[in-house]
C-alpha cells in the first residue's frame, strides 16, 4: 500500500504539491519531512534486508531446527566475534 507522501511524491510532476496535500488532507510540512527522511527510510529497509537474509542463512544452516530464540543467539555470537 502506498502512502498519501509517497503518492503526492510520485504526482508532484503532474500537480502542485500544494494541491495534492490539500485533496489528500495532510500537512505540507510533513511531507517535506518525509521527503527529507528517504535516504534514512532507505538506509534502514537496506539493513533490514541483510538482516533477513542473514536469519534465513542461520537458520537454513541450522537444518530449520533453530526457532527464534537460537537464531537471535547465533546473530548475537556472529557480531560479537568482528
Amino acid at each position: 500500500m502506498r502512502s498519501r507522501f509517497q503518492f503526492v511524491d510520485d504526482d508532484r510532476d503532474a500537480f502542485e504539491v500544494k494541491r495534492l496535500c490539500e485533496v489528500l488532507e495532510v500537512n505540507r510540512s510533513s511531507y517535506c519531512k518525509w521527503l527529507a527522511g528517504r535516504e534514512a527510510r532507505s538506509a534502514r529497509q537496506r539493513a533490514d534486508q541483510r538482516l533477513a537474509a542473514r536469519i534465513r542463512a542461520v537458520h537454513a544452516e541450522s537444518g530449520g531446527a533453530y526457532g527464534s530464540p537460537r537464531v537471535t543467539a547465533e546473530l548475537r555470537e556472529t557480531v560479537d566475534h568482528r
